[in-house]
């Protein structure tokens, strides 16, 4: 691409910098709320279509099916057509699938209508934080990312208060209605801020993508099934079709130029190490986060609004800390911060594990606020350094996996609780809580590795390549 149809090298001058950052945080607080307010409206949706609760979980899982088989084609798409056009197209297709939504008025309907939704949510996701480096100055790149972390810790909190309120005043078709302006909103202002990126020669790879999607679609599926305790003819055969398709997979992508999955930057040590950092992390919060409202009810008797306030220190906690971190990785190695995160996070899930037998409001918030503000602390850093590591020509193959890491820690996770609570009826809910403490530790040593000599020189590598790329070099 020529240098007169691309933007700053080192980011886009104010004003032009805080309107795409506005776009940036409508997309992510459209996408990640509608995820907790899906989960929250569920059973009021299910009764309101007349559908049994087995087939209308399909209004969540359909949605997040769709982003996990999309995140890795849309980023390489976004490498090939330019970050700026994947991300408005999921912008207009996540406000046209809400619009589906609303008028939907059966379950068939509706679902499909998520499924859609997923995609455009996709569209967003995929490319968020290779737009991202394109947009804020190389030395303002890591708070940059804090203030994307801070926008899905807000929406995370605010989703289930807003479902609430909104199905306590209307129906619920007003709850995917309320995203159409915003998208609206979102999709106007990135089409004059969003920043232009290079782009690739290359054809898309079609059978690539079909393959990753196979690969990831079935291989979530495969864990999903063993964790519900499905007849292990079905999980057995999704995961020969998964292992099938990573190895056809893996085996065309060795010998690409820019690959969908991106090996290339899998041989990066620092990349590969944040990566499984990522996993291991995300995998612990979703053992606390699926296992905590169970615990919280069946071993101390709190109600459902009860446990909804007692849950909300833990997103408080990461807005603060994510900002923090973001500036802090511009002074201090990520591997640090990630380590010591991880370790305030698995300390947080730990004390939570062994909460008194009557234990007073205080003694479950400070506990909920240390888990969060550990894992804000950790997740700055980490994505800074994923996407950082990464060639700039290859931010979308960075973007694409840091979503990919995160849906297949979530996905790992809640298999384990659901696995765990039927193998422990009695005191499942404590056991998930202390896997998911070890899971923390894991990614503690994991981060900490990213300060051996390897990982300090890959670390130093990417400042040098960062540097001169800012200057021309």
């Amino acid at each position: 691409m020529t240098a007169a149809m691309t933007d700053s090298a080192d980011g886009l001058a104010v004003p032009r910098r805080y309107w795409a950052i506005l776009t940036f945080a409508l997309g992510l607080f459209m996408a990640v709320m509608d995820g907790a307010i899906a989960n929250v409206a569920l059973p009021t949706i299910a009764r309101a279509l007349h559908a049994s609760p087995a087939f209308s979980i399909w209004i969540v899982n359909g949605y997040q099916l769709a982003i996990t088989i999309s995140l890795l084609p849309l980023a390489s798409l976004g490498e090939i057509i330019g970050y700026r056009r994947v991300y408005l197209a999921g912008l207009l297709l996540f406000t046209l699938a809400s619009l589906f939504c609303t008028l939907s008025h059966t379950l068939v309907l509706l679902t499909i209508a998520r499924v859609v939704q997923g995609f455009g949510a996709a569209g967003i996701m995929s490319v968020n934080m290779a737009l991202v480096r394109f947009t804020y100055p190389r030395r303002m790149l890591g708070r940059g990312i804090g203030y994307n972390a801070l926008v899905v810790a807000v929406s995370a909190a605010v989703g289930p208060t807003l479902a609430a309120g909104v199905l306590a005043m209307a129906t619920w078709p007003y709850l995917f209605a309320i995203n159409i302006p915003f998208g609206i909103a979102a999709v106007m202002i990135g089409m004059r801020a969003l920043p232009q990126t290079p782009r690739s020669r290359r054809a898309f790879d079609w059978q690539s993508a079909l393959m990753s999607a196979t690969m990831f679609g079935l291989g979530i599926a495969a864990i999903d099934s063993f964790g519900h305790g499905e007849a292990p003819i079905f999980y057995l055969s999704e995961a020969i079709i998964a292992a099938t398709a990573c190895v056809l997979l893996v085996r065309r992508q060795l010998t690409a130029a820019s690959p969908l999955l991106p090996v290339d930057l899998l041989r990066i040590p620092i990349f590969t190490l944040s990566i499984c950092t990522s996993i291991a992390s995300f995998c612990a919060q979703m053992l606390a986060f699926v296992a905590l409202p169970f615990y919280l009810s069946d071993r101390f008797g709190y109600s459902a609004v009860e446990i909804g306030l007692l849950i909300t220190p833990w997103p408080i906690a990461i807005a603060f800390a994510a900002p923090l971190a973001g500036r802090l990785v511009e002074r201090y190695p990520a591997g640090l911060l990630g380590g010591l995160g991880l370790l305030l996070f698995a300390g947080g899930l730990a004390m939570l594990a062994f909460l008194p037998a009557h234990p007073a409001t205080l003694d479950v918030v400070w506990r909920m606020a240390l888990s969060g503000a550990g894992f804000g602390l950790f997740q700055s850093p980490n994505n800074r350094t994923m996407i950082a590591a990464a060639p700039r020509e290859r931010s979308g193959g960075a973007s694409g996996m840091l979503g990919t890491a995160r849906l297949l820690g979530q996905t790992i996770g809640a298999a384990l609780v659901a696995m765990l609570l039927e193998r422990y009826p009695v005191g499942g809910t404590q056991v998930a809580l202390l896997v998911g403490v070890g899971f923390a530790l894991f990614g503690a040593v994991l981060s900490t590795l990213r300060l051996s000599p390897a990982g300090a020189r890959g670390a130093e590598a990417v400042r040098v390549r960062e540097g001169q790329r800012a200057t021309g070099e």
